[in-house]
């Protein structure tokens, strides 16, 4: 017990540590942007309004101290003191503050029918776990079945079948099939919506007065009109080469001394394959799994945008385009903290499954 505590408290205070720079590094970033992006507009507006000072003052001492308070009117507004390393620093103390209680202010723009920043990433976070999360578990599921299937097989029809598709599917972008489905499934056959976006406005269609089971029925099958493209999209493509990954790792545990030891004790091929073989190939495989789901966290800025899905991508890339830096540093803040979370979940169910891992017996 006492090892398994060192081995959290080491991992917690290194997730801290890690989690702490990497919001700084970042708001440092955005810092930069956004203190120059600030002096720019003061300059802009203050060569615009002092040319309204030097017609309505005819006399320089005047003139001078009119453009002087200007000057000091317009960094007041802006929040700058004219010192760029010391604005830096002020909005970094500022993101960082925002990041730790959750409170980045409001937008210029209405996303996702609010102002309020926290309520855009909340909205836009669920979309997003609900589109690619559901698409990486189902990827995840077909698989690690699929790759079983062709390790205890390979070379056979089904192993040369997947690893052809999984790597031609593998080297299309996704936002180009996407493309290519909506011109099939949405232009040509009409199955589909084009955009995705409109999911909010079915589902304020749905009448309040029906009962329960009703309601959550045609929200289910609303939420799955419009994901079932898009969700289509994402398995097409990734599922292929997940399989041949799992193939890969499960193939080279195969081949090791002790799943031949167990054959030759006679046991059962299922319990083989799933006691001995699945059990030992399980860390890299739950690592993959794990990577892909926190990946999906951030969306994916081309394929929500093809898609039009109200996701994290599409709200980065609209954020980008306006130029809204506390969205941005929303987005990628979140994103950030959420990977260094599951990361260290990630050793703790190394742990579980490797006891080795906290007996540092491996690396």
């Amino acid at each position: 017990m006492a090892g398994i505590g060192r081995f959290i408290a080491a991992r917690l205070l290194n997730a801290s540590i890690t989690l702490i720079v990497a919001l700084v590094f970042i708001s440092t970033i955005y810092a930069v942007y956004s203190v120059k992006e600030k002096q720019a507009a003061v300059e802009e507006q203050y060569v615009f309004m002092a040319r309204q000072l030097q017609q309505k003052y005819k006399d320089p001492r005047e003139l001078q101290e009119a453009l002087k308070k200007l000057k000091e009117s317009l960094m007041r507004q802006y929040g700058v003191t004219g010192s760029f390393y010391h604005d830096v620093i002020n909005d970094v103390k500022r993101q960082l503050l925002a990041v730790f209680t959750f409170d980045f202010g409001t937008s210029r723009n209405r996303y996702f029918g609010t102002t309020d920043i926290g309520e855009q990433v909340k909205i836009a976070l669920k979309n997003t776990v609900i589109l690619f999360t559901t698409a990486t578990i189902i990827t995840s599921i077909i698989g690690i079945l699929l790759g079983l299937y062709m390790a205890r097989k390979p070379g056979g029809v089904l192993d040369r079948t997947v690893s052809i598709l999984g790597m031609v599917s593998w080297s299309l972008p996704t936002w180009w099939v996407g493309i290519l489905f909506l011109l099939i499934f949405s232009f040509y056959l009409g199955w589909f919506p084009t955009q995705a976006k409109e999911v909010y406005a079915a589902l304020q269609a749905i009448p309040e007065n029906l009962p329960l089971y009703t309601r959550l029925f045609l929200e289910l099958k609303t939420w799955l009109y419009y994901m079932a493209l898009p969700l289509i999209t994402i398995v097409s493509v990734s599922v292929g080469g997940w399989a041949y990954v799992v193939r890969t790792i499960v193939l080279e545990t195969m081949q090791q001394d002790f799943v031949i030891a167990a054959r030759a004790r006679g046991l059962p091929e299922r319990r083989v394959i799933y006691g001995h073989v699945l059990r030992t190939s399980s860390p890299p495989i739950v690592a993959n799994v794990a990577l892909s789901l926190v990946g999906s966290f951030g969306g994916a800025i081309i394929t929500e945008t093809v898609f039009g899905w109200p996701g994290m991508g599409l709200l980065y890339w609209v954020a980008l385009l306006n130029s809204e830096v506390n969205v941005l540093i929303a987005t990628t803040a979140l994103v950030v903290i959420l990977f260094v979370a599951l990361v260290y979940t990630l050793d703790f169910i190394y742990m579980l499954l490797d006891p080795r891992v906290r007996t540092h017996e491996t690396v």
